[in-house]
């Protein structure tokens, strides 16, 4: 699975692969399969990283085109 959104949102933000990586704990190379869809990336990954952008995963995952994030339940 490519997810062109992760690449288009640190972009965005102006990081490089390095800091986002660095935010996850792993190496800039493992980051870098998942943006090129080599290796798909854990769930727990894309919560730590919609949080970080402030979107939701479904936007991540090209589910909805709704930028920002849900509203957290109660």
């Amino acid at each position: 699975m490519y997810l062109k959104r992760l690449k288009e949102l640190r972009e965005d933000f102006d990081y490089k692969q390095v800091t986002i990586a660095s935010l996850l704990h792993i190496t800039r190379q493992q980051y870098g399969l998942y943006e090129t869809g080599k290796r798909s990336i854990p769930v727990n990954y894309l919560k730590i990283l919609a949080n970080f952008y402030n979107t939701s995963c479904d936007y991540i995952l090209e589910v909805t085109d709704e930028i920002k994030p849900y509203k957290k339940s109660s």
